[in-house]
């Protein structure tokens, strides 16, 4: 009887924490009062010189972990001329990558919770440099798969490390605006991508394998930089605590973390999926659809990806900004429709107002995703931010990571009038990707209407990670005080 009195009453509590919580999903979207948009300069200088290094190594690795995702996207047609295979066969070395970065998330993760942040950032920069070079020298299509799905697994492990190490040490009323900062290396990737494909795949005699080899090369400034930098003080802080504290063993923390985060952390993997359906499904076969269907030159498809991607920068800085002020659910929820009504002219504009299109659509899309470096962090236990962060976003692209294999696929059902100047069938992918777009849109919107938040006004007041918007403490009762006491151990190492 007891078990089933026991299993009553949890059901009872869960059952009145949710509803609490749904009540007040429309309420908490509201900008608390006397909350006013600041300054971002005097709010950025709040960083000392190694705050900002760490913002640095973070943004590089993370950009240049997204240019080596983009140089298979940017040249699929290529590359799929050059093995004697589809368009459609090739995109599944990008689904192989999205699918397998939930693998590195874990293994990298959990490196960097245990063993620090520095060093196996270090070894995740040297195998990306090994199968970058391995990816320009295969000669058959199963290599390069076999490649490619190496690279996920290296791919999965640097974006919860990036995201620790630029936000953990940072100061609460920057935190915002730094997660904008961060997150947009993935839109500085592609940028970096599309010009430096530009620059070398058509000027090379090695083509598209000159692009990947290529991208070997800055991974080692990247190294030595992070070489230079320390641990970050809450890592140190962190590490301290598990020595003084047996609750704070490492074991224990993943066990209570777990166990009190699950739900949390099932609607972080719901999220990212719809996130990562909204990137990929937006970028990763557009330039095709620029060089195949609408037949644009190298130049003009340059031209339009590289504004494209200012637009994400651009985006992604500015709402990850103000969502320290109105909030990070509002400022995704607005990001998303706005994004939707953009769709039409992105996906069907034929003229020059595609420019226009594709910056402010893109806009939205990052834009959105600035807030999440940010977002995901609040949401985390300090202990496992890493992993959990990390695992969160990477079992996210799982879900979506057949986005562009779906778009190529269903898009070969439409097509197009041949014409005599090219020999590749035309598709009409425009109209695919407009349908998975929209959807998509609805999608996040409605979850992070549903979801938790952590109140930029509660991060201004230079509350912790663990309390959240509906008023229920999720961190572990038994770890609340080692939690805090971290905390002041890392506010103790910063001053010092």
């Amino acid at each position: 009887m007891a078990p089933s009195i026991t299993s009553f009453t949890a059901t009872t509590r869960w059952s009145n924490r949710l509803g609490k919580h749904l009540s007040t999903r429309f309420s908490s979207l509201r900008p608390p009062p006397g909350v006013r948009l600041e300054n971002p300069i005097p709010i950025l200088r709040q960083l000392n010189r190694r705050q900002w290094m760490f913002v640095v190594v973070a943004l590089a690795g993370w950009t240049w972990d997204a240019f080596d995702f983009f140089t298979v996207s940017l040249t699929v047609s290529d590359i799929a001329t050059s093995l004697g295979r589809t368009v459609t066969d090739i995109t599944w070395g990008i689904t192989l990558v999205l699918m397998l970065r939930s693998v590195g998330a874990i293994v990298f993760g959990l490196a960097a919770d245990k063993f620090g942040r520095k060093w196996p950032f270090i070894v995740n920069c040297l195998v990306f440099i090994a199968l970058e070079l391995g990816t320009g020298f295969v000669q058959t299509y199963k290599q390069f798969l076999a490649v490619r799905a190496l690279f996920g697994i290296a791919m999965g492990g640097i974006y919860g490390n990036c995201a620790a190490t630029a936000l953990e040490d940072c100061p609460v009323e920057a935190r915002g605006v730094i997660s904008g900062i961060l997150q947009q290396g993935y839109a500085l990737g592609y940028l970096l991508a599309v010009v430096f494909n530009r620059a070398i795949t058509y000027n090379s005699p090695h083509g598209w394998r000159a692009l990947f080899w290529f991208g070997a090369c800055p991974p080692v400034l990247i190294i030595a930089l992070r070489m230079m930098l320390p641990e970050t003080d809450a890592y140190l802080a962190q590490r301290h605590l598990e020595r003084i504290s047996p609750r704070a063993a490492f074991l224990q923390m993943a066990k209570s973390s777990l166990r009190n985060y699950w739900p949390v952390i099932i609607y972080m993997v719901i999220l990212m999926a719809g996130f990562n359906f909204m990137s990929h499904g937006s970028q990763d076969l557009y330039p095709t659809m620029l060089s195949v269907q609408l037949q644009f030159s190298p130049n003009k498809t340059t031209v339009t990806m590289a504004i494209a991607n200012l637009g994400a920068i651009s985006g992604g800085v500015f709402i990850g900004y103000i969502s320290d002020f109105v909030g990070r659910r509002l400022s995704v929820i607005v990001a998303c429709l706005l994004g939707g009504a953009l769709i039409y002219p992105w996906a069907f504009i034929r003229n020059n107002g595609i420019l226009a299109a594709v910056f402010f659509l893109q806009f939205m899309v990052q834009g959105a995703w600035g807030v999440i470096p940010i977002y995901l962090s609040e949401l985390s236990p300090p202990a496992f931010r890493v992993f959990i962060v990390g695992v969160a976003y990477q079992l996210g692209n799982l879900a979506s990571s057949a986005s562009s294999t779906i778009e190529a696929t269903i898009g070969s059902r439409f097509p197009l009038e041949q014409t005599s100047s090219s020999s590749v069938k035309r598709y009409n992918y425009g109209k695919v990707m407009a349908i998975l777009m929209g959807c998509v849109f609805a999608f996040v919107l409605i979850v992070i209407f549903l979801g938790p938040e952590h109140k930029a006004a509660d991060l201004s007041a230079g509350r912790s990670f663990e309390k959240h918007d509906d008023g229920v403490d999720t961190y572990p009762a038994d770890l609340e005080k080692a939690a805090q006491h971290q905390e002041d151990l890392t506010e103790t190492v910063q001053q010092d």
